[in-house]
């Protein structure tokens, strides 16, 4: 039994080059028994997919504080996460970021 087994992971994905490695660790988390949430900033979608990280995940990918296809531009509920998740990591944790 794992030690990551059955906690809750946000993944924050931000826009760096290693951000295509991102599908790979929401893969090893699931693997380890965690449930995986992302999220990820919109540059970061220059270096890997929504889809892809929704399908691994089996979860929405927020990449925005509003539902762009909503004309009436709902807040996602993002602070729900925070309260939702038992550990929060940053992969890649970008200079910028770190900033």
């Amino acid at each position: 039994m794992s030690i990551l087994s059955g906690k809750k992971i946000l993944l924050g994905v931000t826009a760096g080059i290693a951000a295509y490695k991102s599908a790979y660790l929401v893969r090893l988390l699931i693997k380890k028994g965690a449930e995986v949430r992302v999220v990820m900033t919109p540059s970061a979608k220059e270096f890997v997919t929504p889809l892809t990280l929704s399908t691994l995940s089996k979860n929405e990918v927020l990449s925005t504080f509003t539902d762009e296809e909503n004309e009436n531009a709902q807040w996602n509920n993002h602070v729900a996460l925070g309260l939702w998740a038992d550990l929060f990591i940053i992969a890649p944790a970008t200079a910028n970021t770190l900033s």
